[in-house]
């Protein structure tokens, strides 16, 4: 995101395809440090409003060379875009460019949900630890489970921990969590 202040009824296009053109470049060079030959969007957006008015609203703009001839198409997104805000626009006001944004992303792959669980089996803790519960001051054994013993469809009622090399994860009481298909762990609050 860059500053580069313009009015529509001066907008200087070299100035500000030339600004895209850093920013688009720059983040090129980001991008493709890991996109892993993915193809790659683009995305061009401007912070216009009213001159005069305290808060923009972004714009698509095409993410191609801008002409002169683009500037009406661009005046009537701007109005499209307020008319989803406020009532109206406002006619006869000079639209202000702020600022400008332009996002570079790879393609996402589909993702297909993960295919429900149908039957569970209760984990089995491999000890107990004993925890103060911070709502009632009371300290209880909970179960510990070993993350790395559990597979999808494994359930463990809460008050436990599964204890991972890397964190922890509490099921407190009136929650059990299970691992999913795809070997995630849910939290599921009971009763709910």
């Amino acid at each position: 995101m860059r500053s580069l202040y313009q009015r529509l009824s001066t907008f200087n296009t070299n100035a500000v395809n030339g600004l895209l053109t850093a920013m688009r470049d720059e983040a090129r060079a980001v991008v493709d440090q890991c996109r892993f030959d993915e193809a790659v969007t683009e995305t061009r957006i401007a912070f216009m409003r009213y001159v005069g008015q305290g808060h923009e609203i972004p714009v698509p703009l095409p993410a191609r060379t801008l002409s002169a001839a683009d500037v009406p198409a661009i005046h009537a997104a701007y109005e499209q875009e307020y008319a989803k805000f406020f009532d109206r626009a406002v006619p006869g006001s000079d639209v202000e460019v702020m600022s400008y944004a332009v996002v570079l992303a790879t393609a996402t792959q589909d993702v297909k949900p993960s295919p429900p669980i149908s039957t569970f089996t209760d984990a089995k803790a491999a000890r107990s630890q004993m925890v103060r519960d911070t709502s009632t001051g009371a300290t209880v054994p909970w179960a510990v489970h070993d993350r790395a013993s559990m597979s999808a469809g494994m359930r463990v009622p809460g008050p436990a921990i599964i204890s991972e090399d890397e964190t922890s994860t509490l099921v407190t009481p009136g929650w059990h969590a299970f691992i999913n298909s795809l070997g995630y762990i849910e939290m599921i609050q009971e009763n709910t």
